[in-house]
């Protein structure tokens, strides 16, 4: 049963919501625009007091790297923050890097990639791509691939790729509510998105929308469940069944099992999206599976 703190959040989130729905896709243009403006991608010098960060530069976007303060990690987790393609990371999005980072002695690569809808996929995917690759060789543990939402969707395209082309390939991956298709076409989605006190569907799909740009929708660097799912490392995918992606993490959990994919999906019950990243219980509990699988 979700805790009570869970169900608080629920409830604000409900009422905070009912004024996301799309009326006017330019307005919502706009308002993301002057969002992304006013955004600043680094994070708070409280929320990485134990770390040492720098940035990777050469890329087109800033790269944080970050590690404990005084460690020599050995391996890197990359992750890819949610935010529909539309928002730039946010605390929780660091404090859970920080925990991955302290509890895994791992250092912690955060791309602030370009966001829709100025930029698409296109403007960042070749990119990440090629940081991957570079800091693999730099990674004598491995490196992991971990996002959540729509972090979890590119981070799930990325190992897509990764494992049609020769060199390094990621150890893990790990899955937070993911968004791997911007259609949201899996059976059951409209029902679900009625339930779901957080996300809304007119947002997500005009999102979607933006972050194709000219391509298909339905094209693999976009929407992964649609991609080629042989040939993936092992995989952590995280959901609660009160979310709008619900329906699609598990249509991705069944073509794993048709396509042979390691992949270990984990439902819970009455959770909300991105339950993992909230400050309740069953977040706590999603951070010890979450490091238990990465070691």
């Amino acid at each position: 049963m979700p805790s009570l703190r869970h169900g608080f959040i629920a409830t604000v989130l409900s009422h905070v919501r009912k004024r996301s729905e799309v009326d006017d896709p330019e307005v919502v243009r706009r308002e993301a625009l002057d969002e992304q403006a006013q955004a600043d991608t680094d994070p708070s010098s409280r929320a990485t007091a134990r770390c040492d960060l720098s940035r990777i530069d050469g890329f087109g976007f800033p790269v944080h790297d970050l590690s404990v303060s005084g460690s020599d990690p050995q391996r890197t987790i990359l992750y890819l923050h949610g935010g529909g393609y539309i928002s730039h990371a946010d605390r929780a999005h660091w404090k859970l890097v920080v925990h991955l980072a302290c509890e895994l002695d791992a250092r912690i690569v955060f791309p602030a990639y370009p966001l829709a809808p100025e930029f698409t996929w296109r403007d960042s995917h070749p990119q990440l791509v090629a940081l991957f690759e570079q800091v693999a060789i730099g990674s004598p543990g491995g490196v992991s691939l971990a996002g959540d939402s729509a972090g979890g969707g590119f981070a799930l395209a990325l190992a897509q790729q990764l494992a049609g082309r020769p060199g390094p390939q990621p150890t893990h991956v790990v899955l937070l509510s993911p968004w791997v298709d911007v259609t949201c076409s899996s059976p059951g989605t409209a029902e679900a998105s009625a339930r779901d006190p957080s996300l809304k569907l007119t947002r997500l799909l005009l999102a979607g929308k933006w972050w194709a740009g000219e391509d298909s929708a339905t094209r693999a660097e976009v929407s992964p469940l649609f991609g080629e799912l042989t040939h993936l490392p092992r995989t952590l995918m995280l959901c609660g069944t009160l979310d709008t992606l619900h329906p699609q993490c598990r249509d991705l959990a069944a073509r794993a099992e048709r396509a042979g994919w390691d992949l270990t999906y984990v439902e819970a019950r009455g959770l909300i999206h991105n339950y993992p990243l909230l400050p309740v219980p069953e977040a706590r509990r999603a951070a010890s599976e979450i490091v238990r699988f990465l070691t």
